[in-house]
């Protein structure tokens, strides 16, 4: 959110100089530049360092033509990650390393891209570079060799030419190839097979010998976090602006578990939650319900807080953690702090119980017990990596079979993401049956509010609900719910 207008040009200039340069290594030349941080990746790429095959399609993270891999020093080894390099404000790749489709390119093709040649697996070329870039990010990541992992790694990049079976039959001959990677030293493995150049080999010590970036000194114009709304919104309002960047931040990016509470930095990402052994532990299905959320180099760079902040009425990790009755902690640039239930957060469309300046430090919330039981559901016009029509998220507490505290909430029923209060509250004490779930469903309708828009009617919203609710209990508790259908249900 803007915090403060920026008029003269003089301003502006006196703002961004107050700034450290970035400095960051762009494939195997090291960058440093005074350029404003709140420029894109991408444009810098192109125009600046003149490597055009990274392409810009879409300019909002959806097609993944500018997909690059960016590297970053993780307990002393080099991690790399797939990004929209669209969507990136550059200084957040500084003490980075970016790897463009230039930056792959060998004497010999590698095997990411024989495999595209033997496939015949591109036409236009347009989309061609995300793809490698994509494919040898997994080729790089530990857990390169499996097939689905293949898939799941080109999820983010469109083609429009091939009808993609030929994209994957060559994602599947680069997963049969990694089956053969020695994970005791994949980088030296990965150069010796031609999948990634030698220079690779010293980028550690290349960005060891980068500094550590500092903050802005003055009052920031915007805090941006990864960047995936921001520079959606208001590109060129953000390359002009004096910037709080957050998503290197140390101190927003802990995941850390105290008296049985989760408490996750603002910072952290949708794929630094996957990262975590014990998340995923707790919520052993997070992997396939955050596939529904976005792609994968969006889950690489959007903040939780960030998808809070946006106040979208279908954000799904808003409806996530309502659920889990998460509380934020808000904190002022006077380091003063409060805290306040994430339902709480929102109070109208777009509009926020937020001050000035403040921004998200935290989210916090108490881990299922044994006894507990939690879900989250969400429809859209595709499957995966779209903006939902309706979404939904359920915990269950129960003692037998007896219900003794429910937290449903929901996004595209209302102008805010919501917490459905009277539902929650008539399914507490109840028995876990379908006649419960029948009258439960009848209670939405004095929870929620939906209009007609583009992603569906407002009776569409509505039945869509309704089935997710049948499909939280299916899910939950599939021994009660064994003998009967959805369409029995309804």
């Amino acid at each position: 959110v803007s915090n403060t207008s920026v008029t003269k040009k003089s301003d502006i200039i006196d703002k961004l100089k107050l700034v450290k340069m970035t400095s960051f290594i762009l494939n195997n030349t090291l960058i440093k530049t005074e350029l404003p941080k709140g420029m894109s990746l991408l444009n810098f790429i192109r125009n600046e360092a003149g490597l055009k095959g990274t392409k810009g399609g879409c300019k909002e993270g959806d097609c993944g033509a500018c997909t690059v891999l960016l590297g970053e020093l993780k307990d002393d080894e080099v991690k790399y990650k797939t990004i929209v390099s669209c969507l990136t404000p550059l200084g957040n790749v500084h003490g980075k390393h970016v790897v463009t489709i230039e930056g792959l390119n060998m004497p010999v093709t590698t095997p990411v891209q024989q495999q595209f040649i033997d496939n015949a697996a591109t036409q236009c070329g347009f989309c061609t570079p995300g793809f490698i870039v994509s494919l040898t990010g997994y080729a790089i990541s530990g857990n390169a060799g499996n097939e689905e992992d293949a898939i799941a790694s080109i999820a983010g990049n469109i083609c429009r030419c091939t009808g993609y079976k030929s994209i994957e039959k060559a994602a599947f001959g680069i997963a049969e190839i990694l089956k053969d990677k020695d994970p005791s030293n994949p980088v030296k493995w990965l150069i010796d097979n031609n999948f990634i150049p030698e220079y690779f080999d010293g980028i550690k010590t290349g960005l060891k010998g980068i500094k550590e970036s500092t903050p802005v000194n003055s009052r920031p114009d915007l805090t941006v976090g990864g960047g995936t709304d921001l520079m959606v919104q208001m590109p060129e309002t953000v390359k002009v602006s004096a910037l709080n960047l957050v998503s290197d931040n140390k101190k927003l990016k802990t995941i850390e578990v105290k008296n049985n509470r989760m408490v996750v930095g603002g910072a952290v990402t949708v794929n630094d939650l996957l990262d975590n052994a014990f998340f995923v532990n707790t919520f052993p299905e997070s992997k396939e319900w955050f596939k529904l959320v976005s792609s994968e180099q969006i889950r690489n760079t959007a903040t939780l807080a960030g998808n809070f902040v946006n106040a979208s009425p279908i954000g799904d990790m808003s409806v996530f953690f309502i659920a889990l009755e998460a509380e934020i902690t808000l904190v002022a640039p006077d380091n003063s702090k409060r805290k306040l239930k994430l339902k709480d957060f929102f109070l109208d469309y777009k509009v926020l119980d937020k001050k000035e300046n403040e921004i998200i430090e935290s989210i916090e919330f108490e881990l299922p017990s044994e006894k507990s039981s939690f879900n989250f559901e969400k429809v859209s016009k595709r499957l995966h990596l779209d903006i939902a029509s309706v979404n939904s998220a359920l915990k269950i507490e129960k003692q037998g079979n007896i219900i003794t505290k429910a937290v449903l909430s929901a996004g595209g029923i209302a102008p805010i993401p919501k917490y459905l209060r009277k539902t929650s509250g008539f399914l507490t004490g109840k028995e876990i049956n379908s006649e419960i779930i029948r009258e439960a469903a009848d209670y939405l309708q004095k929870d929620i509010s939906p209009i007609s828009d583009v992603r569906g009617s407002k009776e569409y919203k509505e039945l869509l609900l309704k089935q997710l609710l049948f499909a939280h209990f299916f899910r939950m508790f599939p021994d009660v719910f064994k003998e009967e259908t959805l369409l029995q249900l309804t």
